[in-house]
């Protein structure tokens, strides 16, 4: 089964970008390559259960299950060894990256109370663009009742764009809601 969305970028979008940026090729249109969902956790070493709660709720809300970040080296400061758990990371390619940017630009972000639209600005100069979410509420795949904290999560759409104009056309198509 196709998502909605990759038969959206290939029928109108993609025709649409060749048609605006003059690419000779089909293959030079920018397209997304990869999702990339992370959550740091700090100080995971105290409670394991925050850890598997972070797995579980990533893995509802990308569809599949996530792998664990762990430090490079020993920070006596912040009480950490190496090797120690400090975060969880997803990452979405193909048909699941389709999918979850469905649900975040239709389901996700229109639920964040007092939602004026997101930073056209967060572009890091090579077309990817990442945003940062408070709560994991917004996902309707999350049931609030079995949350024990809120905690937010980080999200970089990563595309094969060259400029960032690039990148914000490829987002702006799929409806992805900048501020004016």
């Amino acid at each position: 089964m196709t998502e909605r969305f990759k038969k959206v970028f290939q029928e109108k979008i993609a025709p649409n970008l060749m048609e605006a940026n003059r690419y000779k090729n089909k293959h030079q249109v920018p397209r997304i390559e990869k999702i990339v969902i992370n959550r740091g956790l700090g100080n995971v070493s105290q409670n394991t259960k925050i850890l598997e709660s972070s797995l579980n709720e990533l893995s509802l809300i990308a569809g599949q299950r996530g792998v664990l970040t762990r430090s490079k080296k020993s920070i006596a400061a912040f009480k950490l060894r190496e090797k120690m758990p400090v975060g969880v990371s997803v990452t979405l390619r193909g048909d699941r990256m389709y999918a979850f940017l469905d649900r975040l630009i239709n389901l996700a972000l229109p639920r964040i109370r007092d939602f004026q639209g997101i930073n056209p600005k967060s572009f890091d100069g090579l077309g990817n663009y990442s945003l940062g979410l408070e709560e994991q509420l917004m996902f309707p795949e999350i049931d609030y009742d079995k949350v024990d904290q809120i905690r937010g999560m980080d999200i970089s759409i990563i595309t094969t764009a060259k400029k960032n104009s690039e990148g914000f056309q490829i987002l702006k198509e799929f409806g992805m809601p900048f501020k004016d």
